[in-house]
């Protein structure tokens, strides 16, 4: 994710904030993209430090879990592959370094962090999307590698940049080997979508230059021009995972989370009206034509700017993707990192995320967000989290659904009781009857309405539970005594394609003598 280098080439002078805040509606969607970031690299994020026994490595990580279903979330964007390493079990690559503090030592026995985050997650009704860097290959000049890396094995597909090791993009073996490793996960985890951030091509260094002549000479594919080479290279590996990820498992996404601005106006007719740095010239990221191709599921692009930067506003850039979705998802970045950094004042404004999160509300083409990363939210973006958890994001939310994949629902779940015991209301139903997909449930909502309450499963302030598990029982524990309620069940398929629901069944909850 890129930080500093949006601050030194984007310094600019504030302009009035837009009057939208009043005018938009706080009431929360029932479908709502609502991710995070949780970074591994560098133990940004998790573990907290390399070296952690995996007992402790689960503590925090369903602490982050815990935190974030509180404000709100319903999806987490697990870094897996930071630099041609693994923090999952089946891999061909190296355990990763920020594990266990040297690259290829194993965790404890039986233990695969990637595995154990999807089914935590899972639980909490939650998605994991697994995070990969396709290209970066080492952090430093100084990196200490294992000899099983792929800079040890085969060191004729890298160059270096900046002192860094990076696949060289433009040949085949490489976009080849980069698809491997991928489906490697995608057939070997039960997660919910693949994810690249903005690093494809390096930022640029100055004095650096990319060393692939050699490689452009060898490969041209009838290209002339080294840029749109580059670019076409890129594009030739997006193509190349949605193809494959979708042919062994059509419900797992393919997002991409590029770079805020894909190019300026003055570069483009087509392009947004900023002036900063762009994914097309600086990084040969051609993002619009990912989504108006189809290649993929999602644009998440990473619009970590304020209202008041004069030469990247977020609304100008919100607009602007929102009109090149081309029927795709799109999720905003948000920068919750940069709350109460002290180079903008914006940042220092409590209401600038929620203020944005308002602003995407009210553009019906933008589905939801994605802020980074998880910890910010225990230091300078406390507040925002807060804003999020009793506010905007007070009601559970599903995730949108993407009929170009799966628009057939479920059946509803079957023959839902409830009973009132003393340590809450016991629910249970059986698996629906399969759909014509072939599909039962991957998951389950509970929704709930106390006596005389209107049935109503469009609002999310009824949902009590959701689930992206199979199990057909839950205990709501959080009845009042001797109060009746009426409970409706729910199947999600794996695109959280939602059923009728089954019900009402009215129960009343066990009286509760206060002196027992």
């Amino acid at each position: 994710m890129l930080r500093a280098t949006i601050y030194a080439l984007l310094l600019t002078l504030s302009i009035p904030l837009p009057a939208f805040s009043q005018t938009t509606s706080k009431i929360a969607p029932k479908r709502e993209f609502r991710g995070v970031w949780v970074a591994t690299v560098t133990n940004i994020d998790w573990p907290s430090k390399p070296g952690l026994s995996a007992d402790r490595q689960k503590q925090e990580f369903i602490g982050i879990l815990e935190q974030h279903k509180a404000n709100g979330m319903n999806a987490i964007m697990l870094q897996v592959r930071p630099a041609a390493d693994a923090f999952y079990a089946k891999s061909r690559e190296p355990w990763s370094q920020w594990l266990m503090g040297k690259q290829g030592v194993a965790p404890a026995p039986g233990y695969d962090p990637l595995e154990f985050a999807i089914k935590e997650a899972h639980q909490r009704g939650m998605e994991l999307h697994a995070w990969f860097n396709p290209y970066r290959a080492t952090m430093s000049p100084y990196a200490v590698v294992h000899e099983s890396h792929m800079t040890k094995k085969r060191p004729e597909l890298f160059f270096t940049y900046a002192g860094k090791k990076q696949f060289d993009p433009g040949i085949p073996e490489v976009r080849e080997y980069i698809v491997q490793v991928i489906l490697d996960v995608v057939k070997g985890y039960d997660i919910d979508g693949i994810h690249f951030d903005d690093y494809f091509y390096p930022y640029k260094v100055e004095g650096q230059r990319i060393n692939d002549s050699a490689t452009f000479q060898k490969y041209p594919n009838d290209f002339t021009n080294i840029n749109d080479w580059r670019r076409n290279n890129v594009n030739l590996l997006i193509k190349a995972l949605r193809d494959s990820i979708h042919f062994y498992k059509n419900y797992v996404k393919f997002g991409v989370s590029p770079f805020g601005i894909w190019r300026n106006i003055s570069e483009d007719s087509l392009g947004s009206a900023t002036n900063g740095m762009s994914n097309y010239a600086e990084l040969f990221a051609d993002s619009r034509k990912w989504v108006q191709e189809g290649w993929v599921d999602y644009i998440n692009p990473q619009i970590y700017f304020s209202f008041t930067r004069r030469v990247a506003p977020f609304a100008t850039l919100v607009d602007w993707w929102s009109n090149n979705t081309f029927g795709r998802h799109l999720y905003i970045g948000q920068a919750a990192y940069l709350m109460n950094q002290k180079m903008e004042a914006a940042w220092r404004l409590p209401n600038q995320i929620p203020d944005q999160v308002r602003y995407i509300r009210g553009n019906n083409r933008v589905q939801g967000s994605v802020y980074f990363s998880s910890k910010s939210f225990s230091n300078v973006a406390r507040a925002t989290g807060d804003s999020l958890r009793n506010d905007l994001y007070k009601y559970p939310a599903l995730p949108p659904q993407m009929p170009w994949l799966d628009e057939i629902v479920p059946n509803q779940p079957q023959q839902l009781s409830a009973e009132a015991l003393t340590d809450g209301v016991h629910l249970k139903w059986q698996k629906p009857l399969k759909a014509s997909d072939g599909e039962t449930a991957s998951g389950y909502v509970v929704y709930r309405f106390e006596e005389g309450e209107k049935i109503d499963v469009l609002n999310a302030k009824n949902i009590i539970r959701i689930s992206f598990e199979d199990f057909t029982s839950f205990i709501d524990t959080s009845v009042d005594s001797g109060k009746r309620y009426n409970y409706m069940v729910t199947a999600l398929d794996r695109l959280k394609n939602e059923s009728d629901p089954s019900g009402p069944v009215g129960v009343q909850a066990k009286v509760i003598n206060a002196s027992n």
